[in-house]
Formats: structure tokens, sequence, C-alpha cells
């Protein structure tokens, strides 16, 4: 009769599960986010295709100089270029920022690279300066020949090279964007090292039925207070150790770092950006480690915390996902709305500021609104867990929690 019973075990269990309005809540959470990702990816795909084909219609004002001969100056006209005598002057006039760009086109544009100089307007924007002077060139050749059909099959590629100013400096380019996009890799990696221990800090004492006599000698505030202080030191040293070697390396071992089309011993450390990047990094690992306290707080195991754990890691990956929209189009609605969304600000805000495209106002605003929320979900985490602390077996209400503080 005893074998019997495992169908009795099986029914149990699967029954109990699965008529758990918590269980259908993570379990739906996780396909949803991943639909939205899906969504995004394909949206912002589409956005990007778009505005990188439309870059080459852009209008802003530029010089050109062709040694060549091909090119067409009433192409050019349409366009609002003039052309410049002196590639020398013009180059200074883009650096004075008396114009927003110049296009030197050499002899021979198939073996020797069309110099492009522009204004910095950020990684995306800058590639506008290529594609018009790209358009200009394949558009004169195109009317040469007078066969649109042959002038496909004979269209290519030809070597362009992109040089930006800002502030009558040259620009940085990819080597000023990696250091700040450093913050958004601890910020992930720390995350992911101590999502399950901020979780299980106060499940410890609750699963271990000790948080009684813990409390006869401790405030609630203090306990919790104490909680966060250390996860945030741990927190922190692990930031250290990731960063350590990755300064070292640079700093002794500069020259060895080159890969092909990437120079890594020219990196800009721009102060701005460095610490923008530094304060969402420690305000959004705020906000993160008391909210992952909270859920500890209000589950009664760690097998109930971890259903809302694994949703909320989800969420913090969502907008990486849609990275070509951030870059290409950081003013949509989709990105404004993962950029002040709190748990995904963080995220959002790291790749703007890496990519020059978060002003300083934005930067003020997520700053402050993680910062302020990491400190209201630290109250709500010390409430939920002075009402919660001895309920071993069920999930503390919220409403009730609130509704004894009236």
């Amino acid at each position: 009769m005893k074998r019997h019973n495992l169908g009795t075990v099986v029914s149990f269990e699967v029954i109990r599960t699965l008529t758990k309005r918590r269980f259908w809540l993570a379990t739906l959470m996780v396909p949803i986010a991943l639909a939205i990702v899906i969504g995004l990816v394909v949206s912002s795909n589409e956005s990007t295709i778009s505005q990188t084909e439309s870059q080459k219609f852009s209008k802003f004002s530029f010089t050109y100089t062709d040694a060549s001969g091909y090119v067409n100056p009433a192409v050019v006209a349409t366009l609002g270029g003039t052309k410049a005598t002196d590639p020398t002057r013009a180059i200074a006039d883009v650096k004075a920022g008396v114009v927003d760009a110049h296009f030197d086109y050499p002899a021979d544009p198939t073996k020797q690279p069309t110099q492009v100089y522009g204004a910095d307007n950020g990684i995306f924007d800058n590639g506008k300066y290529a594609a018009v002077a790209t358009h200009i060139l394949l558009t004169s050749a195109r009317d040469k020949i007078g066969d649109n059909t042959l002038t496909t099959l004979v269209e290519g590629t030809f070597p362009v090279v992109s040089t930006t100013y800002k502030n009558g400096r040259e620009s940085g380019g990819i080597n000023e964007v990696i250091p700040p996009m450093g913050f958004l890799v601890i910020f992930y990696v720390v995350i992911v090292l101590l999502a399950n221990q901020m979780a299980m800090s106060l499940l410890e004492e609750k699963e271990n039925r000790v948080t009684e006599m813990i409390l006869t000698t401790l405030d609630p505030t203090t306990l919790v207070a104490g909680k966060v202080v250390s996860l945030f030191i741990i927190g922190l040293v692990q930031m250290l150790a990731f960063a350590l070697p990755v300064v070292g390396g640079y700093l002794f071992f500069r020259t060895e770092l080159n890969m092909p089309d990437l120079d890594l011993s020219h990196l800009v450390f721009s102060p701005g950006p460095m610490i923008v990047g530094a304060l969402i990094l420690i305000g959004g690992f705020t906000l993160f480690t008391t909210t992952l306290v909270a859920i500890g707080a209000i589950m009664p195991t760690a097998r109930d915390a971890g259903q809302v754990l694994a949703p909320l890691m989800v969420l913090i990956f969502v907008p990486f996902y849609t990275i070509s929209i951030v870059v290409s189009d950081p003013h949509s609605f989709v990105v404004q709305l993962f950029t002040y969304f709190p748990y995904s600000a963080a995220v959002t805000a790291l790749l703007r500021n890496a990519f020059g495209s978060l002003s300083m106002l934005e930067a003020a605003i997520v700053i402050a609104e993680l910062f302020g929320l990491g400190i209201i979900v630290l109250r709500i985490a010390v409430r939920l867990f002075r009402y919660g602390s001895i309920s071993y077996t069920d999930k503390v209400s919220l409403k009730a929690v609130f509704a004894k503080e009236k």
C-alpha cells in the first residue's frame, strides 16, 4: 500500500503549487518579459535600420575638396554643401564650429581613404558624415554613368576615415565609450553574484527560527540597516576586485592591449561620464540591494523568494537587448521609459552615459531617483521585517502591514 502513496504525494504537491497565485505570477512574468524583449529587439532593429538609412539625407553645413574630379557640384548643392579651396582652413573651420563637417575626396577614392571631419554629435549621429560623403560620391558616379542598372552593378564601398571634434579638440570616439561602459559590466557582475545573498540575508534568521532571539537585543531598523550596509560593503569589495586587474593591466600593459581595429592603449577617461557612471552604479546597486532585502523580509522561505528573484533579474537585462535603439534613438518613448523606470534606469542610463546621449539634467534625475527610492525601499523593508520576522509559513501581507501603521 505504501507504493500507492506516491500518487498522493505527487498530486498534493502539484495541486498545492499550481493553486498559488504567486506561482503563476512568477512563472508568467518570465515569458512575458521575454516576449517584450523580442518585440523590443525587432522594433529597435527596424528603427536602427531606418535611422541609418536616413543618415545619408541628413542636413548639416559642410564643405568639400575633390582631388578626384568625380564629385558633381550639383549633387553637393542639393545637400547644402559648398566647395572649399584650402583643406587645412576647412578643417580649422570644423574645429572652430564654423561648419559642421568637411569632406576631403582623394585622387583615387577606391584606393585612398576619403577623409571626413565633423563636429562630435555622439557615436551614432557621427555616422551621418560618412553616410553623406558616401552618398555624394556614389550619386555623382551614377549621374556620370547615366545608367542606374549599370551603376548598381559597379557600386561598392570605398574607404572612409572619420575624425570628429568636441570643443575644438579631437574626440575619443569608441575609446571614449569603453571606460564608462565598464560600470555597466561591473553592475551586472555584482548584481548576479550577490542577488541570492541579498534576498537570503533576512531569510536565514527566519528559516533558522532565531529572529525572536535576535530582536530581543536589536531593533529591526538596526538589523535591516546592518544587513544592507554589510551587503553594500561586500559589493564594493567585489567591484574593486573586478576593477583592479583591469586598471592594473591598462596602467602597466597598455601597449600590449591592442586588438584589430581597436587600440585600447588610447582609451579616453573623460571626468564627466566617469563620475556620472560611478554614481549611477552605486545608486542602482543601492536600489537593488534594498529591494532584494525587502523581498527576503516578505517571503517565508528561500523557495518563495526565488520565484520573485528570477523575474527581477530578467528585468535588469531587458534594456540591454534594446541597445541598438538606445544608441540610434535615445529620445524615443521606449528609451525614455527605460531611463526613468526605477528597475531599468541604472542599465539604460549607464548605456546612454557611455554613448554620450545622457544629458547632465537626465543624469541628475536618474541618480536622485535611484538613491531616493533606495532609501524609501529600505524603510519599507524595515517595516516589512518588523511584522514578518516571525511569519514562518505565509508571505507577509502588504495590505495588513501598512494598515497597522495607520
